[in-house]
This record gives C-alpha cells, structure tokens and sequence, in this order.
C-alpha cells in the first residue's frame, strides 16, 4: 500500500517526529458528499468544512476507528451503510510542520438524514464539483476527496464489512 504525502504550503516533511495516526471518512449519498462545519468545541480547524475525522485510538484498526467516528459524529452504524470502503493513507504535514498519517475511508450512507454531535455546528450535502464553493475548508480536503471518490460509482455493490 502506498502512502501519498501531502504537506502544508511553507512547510517541510519533518522526519524527527513520528507521524500522529488518524482516520479521515467521506460520507457519500446519492453521488452527493456531507460536509461537516467545525463547532468552536473541538480543539483544532475551527468554523472549517471537513469529512468525519479522529484520532487512531491505542488498540484499535483504522477501520475499527472509522466506523466509531461515523457513529459519534454523525449517527451512521455499518447497518446504515451501502458500502464502507478503505482509500490511500496520506501523510500530511500541518501548519507547524507537525507529520500526520491519515488513514482515508469513504462511506455510503443509505440515509440522507443524519445525526451530529457537538464536533460540528451544520453539515451540508453537495455534489463534489461544488466543493471549491465551500472556502473555508481544511486544506487538504481535496487531496482526500481525490483518493476517496466516487465508490459509489465504481463499486455498487460492496458488501457491508464492520469491524
């Protein structure tokens, strides 16, 4: 599997520090993606359009971790899902040239309706040619959503995999 490495604009790749692992989830319905506004209780891209993201916990898969998020932060359980696929790994660097290891899914929801958590005051459904509308976004959610979409159109029938 390769990893894609992406950083900050200003920034160089810092090989001193281990790379803090998260997971980064694009949830799609009906060939529309969700984009989630940061509330101003999370600790980092405040008020930014961004998928469902968090941090890889001690002890658990990637896949484990996403599938947790989902549920947190936007009421998705793997019964929800039409399809719930891995994409590339990204290694990314932040404006501090902190190194990220972000582990990419993409999720089918079968609903339209979703719930949210405190992590996030709206969510929006778009089309992803609509996404540059959206400029106040994490920086490299385009790179994300280049290696994650469309599984919907090119893989119909995925079988719901859960943890």
């Amino acid at each position: 599997m390769s990893t894609a490495t992406l950083e900050a604009p200003g920034t160089e790749s810092s090989t001193a520090r281990p790379p803090r692992a998260v997971v980064a989830v694009v949830v799609e319905w009906r060939g529309r993606i969700a984009l989630f506004k940061r509330s101003q209780s999370v600790g980092h891209e405040r008020g930014l359009w961004h998928c469902i993201t968090g941090y890889l916990e001690p002890g658990a898969s990637p896949r484990q971790q996403a599938l947790v998020e989902l549920e947190e932060e936007a009421g998705l359980t793997p019964q929800d899902l039409a399809g719930f696929e891995p994409g590339e790994p990204l290694l990314i660097s932040d404006d501090g040239g902190n190194p990220w290891l972000v582990h990419t899914f993409t999720a089918v929801s079968t609903r339209r309706r979703l719930t949210i958590n405190d992590e996030h005051d709206a969510y929006r459904w778009t089309v992803p040619s609509k996404i540059s509308r959206f400029s106040n976004r994490v920086p490299w959610l385009d790179t994300l959503l280049q290696g994650t979409l469309p599984l919907q159109a090119t893989s119909p029938d995925i079988d719901r995999k859960a943890a």
